[in-house]
């Protein structure tokens, strides 16, 4: 049991890597990974030829079938619904950022748009390097369909994908000028961090308040809702924090130790082009453990 439990671990980082791409969810992912060792430590090991293929069959088809059941919750999801956050400052050593633009919170949102088996295909393929002979077994197709899914799909991502990446040092540098401006409520210096088309999405779950149920457009809009959210003034308990958050920098907002929200950022031309704020408690309750 304990060289299964050795093995299994050694593979862990991959199959939450896997998992939480696929689900978008920190707990679900975690939920999976847990399922999979049970199954794995339920098989005899001499049956187990490799490990690693085994396991990654293991996890991406519990995704595909929990992926089935997420579509309804998520069809009647109140307002916009965005993918956990994950804070990545403590997964540098596991190699989950190793392609910090995979689990980035725009990518995320973008795989949303593929069907389960599309996302389980591009992912296995461009993001975790397997054969097409690996993928088609994996995913119960012939090796044919998978290339052509995996063609069909990274097109589709190409077309909507962002072109602009800027380095961590100026993403760092606007941020401070966001919460600088945020937290001193100047609307001019605020809207000068804000690109004229910039889109904000609040994912509250229907159990946050003052988390917009729509987007929120364009510079004066963005801004002025930043300006009278609670969410955003200074208070003798609240307190911002920089981290990596899905491998780029994002703001922890917190009450005490509590986390209340959490937002990342996409920007273009050294201005903020988007905010995804999640402040659905649900969603929050790993980033304090």
């Amino acid at each position: 049991m304990q060289d299964a439990m050795d093995e299994f671990e050694a593979h862990r980082p991959l199959l939450f890597g896997i998992a939480y791409r696929m689900l978008g969810s920190v707990s679900d992912a975690e939920d999976v990974v847990q399922d999979a060792y049970l199954r794995y430590a339920a098989v005899p090991r001499d049956s187990i030829q490799a490990p690693r293929a085994f396991l990654a069959t293991i996890v991406t088809r519990l995704c595909l079938n929990a992926l089935q059941s997420a579509r309804a919750r998520r069809e009647s999801y109140v307002g916009p619904w965005l993918p956990e956050p994950l804070v990545t400052d403590n997964h540098t050593a596991d190699g989950l950022v190793e392609d910090a633009e995979s689990i980035s919170m725009a990518f995320l949102v973008l795989l949303e748009t593929l069907t389960p088996i599309a996302r389980a295909v591009f992912l296995l393929r461009e993001v975790f390097d397997y054969e097409y002979r690996e993928i088609a077994e994996i995913v119960e197709r012939d090796e044919a369909a998978c290339r052509q899914i995996f063609s069909r799909a990274r097109r589709e991502l190409a077309a909507r994908r962002r072109r602009f990446r800027p380095s961590a040092e100026a993403h760092r540098r606007i941020l401070d000028s966001f919460v600088r401006a945020a937290s001193q409520g100047d609307m001019e210096a605020l809207t000068a961090t804000l690109s004229a088309d910039v889109v904000l999405w609040a994912d509250g779950g229907g159990k946050a308040r003052g988390a917009a149920t729509r987007p929120v457009r364009g510079r004066d809009a963005v801004a002025r809702f930043v300006l009278a959210s609670t969410r955003f003034a200074p208070a003798p308990t609240t307190r911002v924090d920089l981290a990596s958050v899905n491998g780029e920098p994002g703001l922890i907002l917190r009450d005490g130790d509590r986390p209340f929200a959490v937002i990342t950022f996409e920007l273009e031309d050294d201005r903020i082009s988007a905010l995804r704020v999640v402040a659905n408690p649900d969603k929050l309750q790993h980033i304090g453990r």
